[in-house]
């Protein structure tokens, strides 16, 4: 910068550099004024100009440079053509004001003028402050400027920076209805996933994050979405508190972010990348409400700063919208599916009733026809049927499609004859069929009331007191323990162990469909399905894949 400084002098002024004394705009027949203290303000003008840490000179209507420090002389040649350009605007400006004609007007005082000039290839940003100067009564306004020049460019990316997130956080949440509405809740949280990974690593530079979300139901801190980090990464229960839990828990008690520049002495630190030196954790904040964290580790020591954990909190309010508004999703279907089974139950109650009548009024007149007796019987049966399978879609994820010609089929199955399968499931009436069925199919069926239970039993198979499960089936939303949970139990029983999750109309409150997905799920069911669906996926997981 010095050498550049020193090559720009000659071309700020061929008369007066940077180190020649301040004169007066009188000339230097008015020689040096002294200060109070007696020196010449020659003497201290200068060094004084050097040191307030800006660009200043003085001009001519031309926007030629009579005097400027060595902040001002360093500028980019094209930085000082583009100040020069505003100094003969402003000289023309004030040339017509006071000249004769409708434009004049009487003089009064000076008005600065602000103006933003960038340096090729936007390399830089300046904030210039240009002013009138009447150098003495004789001299005409407008005839000299001082100029002040802050270097704003940090300023400026910074603002950039945000305006990028800000584009970006709109993406985020803009869920178009067309691509959101044939996507079940696993391909709607993948998808948004998808755009969180992109958006990290592109825009912030993120390369290892995790996000978790607050189970109200358990107060636990779930992980939904990890990227570049290990399975381990999940190995602690983390919950809202200022001890004992980490970084996340005390950011998600808190609500305040935390940097941590130094991992290894850093008390409140949980390990999660392999390696990792630094952390940075955001709140994932909605109106008022901590509903989870979002956290970024990094390999290197004193990663993050300050700026990072403003642009990771902007980036984080976006995303506690976006999984708002998928969880709204969610609910939505949810509700709607069950409220227009309820309506078609209801609309389809009264003229079913009538038929029932009808079919009881022929049964007298039919008594001494077996035949046609048998006929109005299967007409009453039918629907009976109508009746019970309309409540068993009203009922949504209590109940299962095409129960009865499923449990009334007894053929064992060649695929699925001895194979053990563990279910697990909180309704009595879901793992009941689902027993019968796989039993009458030739399957050993082991069955749990809840997650707790099924947990319990995949940790004797994990200890070697019980043979490996060929296949778990668990619902999702349990009271005790969530879907994720059994699956991972799972996995640690028999790493290789496939497991299908079910779901009530695709919700999904710990995320754990994505989750798990990420970490080799075999499939999901979404109730209420057909039985016959259930037992095409099952056949699929036991099946070993042909070998190529």
């Amino acid at each position: 910068m010095v050498g550049a400084m020193g090559d720009q002098r000659s071309k700020v002024s061929p008369n007066d550099g940077p180190g020649v004394p301040f004169q007066p705009v009188g000339g230097p027949s008015a020689g040096p004024t002294p200060t109070p203290h007696g020196e010449p303000v020659a003497a201290w003008a200068a060094p004084l100009l050097n040191a307030i840490g800006e660009g200043v000179a003085l001009a001519d209507a031309s926007g030629r440079i009579l005097w400027a420090n060595e902040l001002f002389a360093g500028l980019d040649p094209a930085v000082l053509e583009k100040i020069a350009q505003v100094c003969r605007e402003e000289a023309a400006i004030h040339a017509r004001a006071a000249g004769p004609g409708p434009d004049h007007q009487p003089a009064g005082p000076s008005v600065p003028v602000g103006r933003e000039v960038a340096a090729p290839g936007d390399a830089a940003h300046y904030q210039v402050l240009i002013s009138p100067v009447q150098a003495s009564a004789a001299s005409t306004p407008g005839d000299r400027f001082a100029i002040a020049v802050r270097d704003v460019t940090p300023i400026r990316r910074t603002q950039h920076k945000i305006d990028a997130i800000d584009r970006a956080g709109g993406e985020l949440v803009r869920l178009e209805a067309d691509t959101v509405r044939k996507m079940n809740a696993s391909e709607r949280v993948r998808f948004l996933e998808g755009k969180i990974v992109r958006f990290a690593k592109d825009l912030l530079h993120f390369d290892h994050f995790a996000i978790r979300l607050l189970d109200e139901r358990t107060g636990k801190l779930e992980l939904v979405i990890k990227h570049e980090l290990p399975e381990s990464f999940d190995s602690f229960d983390i919950y809202p508190r200022l001890e004992g839990c980490g970084i996340s828990g005390y950011v998600a008690a808190t609500g305040r972010s935390y940097l941590c520049e130094d991992t290894a002495r850093d008390e409140l630190f949980l390990p999660g990348l392999t390696g990792a030196r630094s952390s940075l954790t955001v709140p994932l904040r909605l109106n008022d409400k901590i509903i989870g964290i979002f956290d970024i580790e990094s390999q290197q020591p004193g990663a993050f700063r300050d700026s990072d954990r403003q642009f990771a909190e902007i980036f984080a309010r976006y995303i506690a919208m976006a999984m708002h508004i998928l969880d709204l999703l969610v609910v939505e279907r949810s509700t709607t599916n069950q409220s227009v089974s309820g309506r078609v139950e209801g609309e389809l109650s009264e003229p079913l009733q009538d038929i029932i009548n009808e079919v009881d009024h022929l049964r007298h007149m039919a008594d001494h026809d077996p035949q046609t007796a048998a006929h109005i019987e299967r007409i009453r049966s039918d629907v009976e049927a109508i009746r019970r399978r309309v409540r068993d879609v009203a009922a949504g994820p209590t109940t299962l499609l095409g129960v009865d010609r499923a449990l009334a089929d007894r053929t064992r199955d060649p695929a699925l004859e001895g194979r053990r399968i563990l279910v697990a499931d909180d309704e009595p009436r879901i793992r009941r069929i689902i027993a019968e069925v796989l039993k009458h199919r030739g399957c050993e069926v082991v069955v749990c009331e809840n997650g707790a239970q099924a947990i319990e039993v995949l940790r004797t198979v994990e200890a070697g007191r019980v043979q490996p499960f060929d296949l778990v089936l668990s619902d999702i939303k349990m009271p005790d323990r969530n879907g994720y949970e059994v699956f991972a139990a799972a996995r640690a029983s028999k790493r290789s162990v496939p497991v299908i999750l079910m779901t009530g109309f695709g919700y999904d409150p710990h995320h754990s469909i994505v989750r798990a997905s990420q970490e080799g799920l075999q499939s999901v069911l979404f109730k209420p399905f057909q039985v016959e669906m259930l037992l095409d996926q099952v056949r699929k997981a036991v099946t070993p894949a042909p070998k190529i």
